[in-house]
């Protein structure tokens, strides 16, 4: 497959200088592209690369001049990260799941696939399944009863829905991937050392006979707005009695965890490792990097911004930026941070001033340490 450069600036609605009917068969960073690719050279930096590799066209950044560059032709944005967006979009082939329903696919009698479906190897589709037009699934997909899933979808190779999960449109799966799993709930007969904990904050009473876990069946579902994508091995929990919820546009990294009850909203971004506990609900617009946690049962407002490794103990207001486990305003963490990196100094300074101190009183009272009082503090901390 390839592309001219007019049609690629089309689809980035860019301007294209040069020749326009030069057409290029993929994309390769500057250095290493070939006489048939387009160099990516989204910013001044990378311009040097250009002259190592022997790519005639390429992306540039805006008041690039591209012919002192050595090009035949160039494709001038003005936001190139966003170009990127629409570029891979245009070159990307998919995963190529042949059209057609695979002989070896197992679905039920009553399950009901949209117009041109490409289903794959192994893939086990329940009864009363709904699925929309233009369906791919790949090899060993498994789609539970009643499960309803919109146009357009995108199920990599051993996703799993779950039964009674809800779906939009234009959804897309990547491998392993689990909708609709049970989730993590179970109680004792009696208050469990858990719950003893959180009324004393930090007190459990050892429990006689053990303690014993029983399950509480997950009676809900999950439901899924249009445009969501989820990573690799990502978890989605189902509802104990309502649905667990996740909003339209909403991304999803690998290896985030949703749990059961939890409520996300529209157009977050939650990054990989993320995990959510249950019935915590998430504003829309929300952005959790890497290893963000979410207590159960707290609220996050609207377009707040979680940076790495994040925890979130408590209500976030909307608008908040935190850092820090437990979370807190990202300037107030930046200047934590600060203050933790002069504790070596300051403890040195504390001590010559107690040498010096004590110096000035005498020798300390035998069979006492210097600088200990009587029933207090030793000052280890």
């Amino acid at each position: 497959m390839s592309h001219s450069i007019a049609e690629i600036a089309r689809a980035l609605g860019a301007r294209a200088y040069g020749a326009l009917d030069l057409r290029v068969t993929g994309a390769a960073e500057p250095a290493a592209a070939g006489r048939s690719e387009l160099a990516l050279a989204m910013s001044e930096e990378y311009a040097g690369g250009l002259s190592q590799g022997a790519a005639r066209a390429a992306i540039l950044w805006p008041g690039a001049d591209w012919q002192a560059l050595g090009l035949e032709a160039a494709i001038i944005v003005p936001r190139p990260r966003y170009a990127m967006a629409g570029l891979t979009r245009l070159m990307d082939s998919g995963p190529g799941i042949a059209p057609g329903i695979h002989p070896s696919a197992v679905i039920d009698d009553s399950a009901r696939i949209g117009d041109d479906p490409a289903i794959g190897p192994l893939v086990v589709i329940g009864p009363g399944v709904r699925i929309g037009p233009r369906a791919r699934i790949a090899a060993h997909v498994s789609i539970g009863a009643g499960a309803e899933i919109g146009a357009d979808a995108l199920l990599h190779p051993g996703v799993r829905i779950g039964h009674g999960v809800r779906i939009g449109a234009r959804f897309i799966a990547q491998p392993g991937a689990v909708v609709g799993a049970d989730g993590f709930s179970f109680v004792t007969p009696e208050k469990s050392a858990v719950e003893q904990v959180r009324e004393s904050l930090g007190r459990a009473v050892p429990q006689d006979g053990g303690q014993h876990w029983t399950r509480i069946h997950s009676l809900g579902a999950v439901e899924i707005g249009d445009d969501v994508e989820i990573g690799a091995n990502t978890a989605i929990d189902r509802g104990t009695i309502r649905s667990t919820r996740i909003g339209r546009g909403t991304k999803l990294d690998n290896l985030v965890h949703i749990g059961h009850n939890v409520e996300v909203g529209e157009d977050c971004l939650l990054c990989g490792q993320v995990g959510i506990a249950g019935s915590s609900r998430i504003g829309d617009r929300v952005v959790m990097a890497g290893q963000c946690g979410v207590s159960d049962n707290i609220f996050v407002g609207d377009d707040v911004v979680a940076g790495g490794a994040t925890k979130i103990f408590t209500n976030a207001p909307a608008g908040r930026v935190l850092l820090g486990s437990p979370a807190v305003k990202m300037e107030t963490q930046i200047e934590i941070q600060k203050a933790w990196r002069r504790l070596p100094r300051l403890m040195r300074q504390v001590a010559e001033l107690r040498k010096a101190v004590q110096g000035g009183k005498g020798p300390a009272a035998p069979g006492r340490e210097p600088g200990r009082e009587k029933g207090g503090n030793d000052g280890a901390g």
